[in-house]
């Protein structure tokens, strides 16, 4: 299971010109889930990015996690996120779970950062055509793998 966070002014999630989703200060989260992944990937991930520390206390140092910098935060499913590029140029997917395994995992993902986070989460829309509008702050965007727990 992979993230991409991105610490935002402000994001949003559109399908077909609507506007389905948006936040305000916060993090965007691009979750891409793998075929193997398990509950021990989901749990391990969701823990690392509720309490990721990206946000600035009061000294300006990157010392808060968006609960306490009073955010939001956005999730979307993005299955490019296991993409392979290692022979071609065109990237493969094969890594990159199915609907069977990926729709689950992404919802219990959601509903577990709700739980560990409190505060408002709101998602795109799973396997739509997605637009994502964003103004990253910092700009500060962290890859985390819970294969490679560095």
């Amino acid at each position: 299971m992979r993230v991409l966070i991105q610490r935002v002014r402000r994001a949003s999630v559109s399908v077909g010109g609507d506007e389905v989703a948006s936040i305000g200060r916060g993090m965007l989260v691009l979750l891409g889930v793998a075929v193997d992944d398990t509950e021990d990937d989901l749990e391990w991930l969701v823990k690392k990015t509720v309490q990721l520390r990206i946000f600035d206390d009061e000294a300006g140092v990157m010392n808060l996690d968006v609960s306490q910098a009073g955010g939001e935060i956005l999730v979307v499913s993005q299955f490019t996120l296991l993409a392979c590029t290692k022979r071609g140029n065109r990237p493969s997917y094969i890594k990159a779970a199915g609907e069977e395994v990926a729709v689950p995992l992404y919802e219990k993902f959601v509903k577990r950062v709700r739980a560990v986070f409190g505060g408002r989460v709101v998602t795109g829309r799973f396997g739509a055509d997605m637009q994502v509008e964003l103004i990253n702050d910092g700009p500060v965007t962290i890859w985390i793998d819970s294969r490679n727990r560095e």
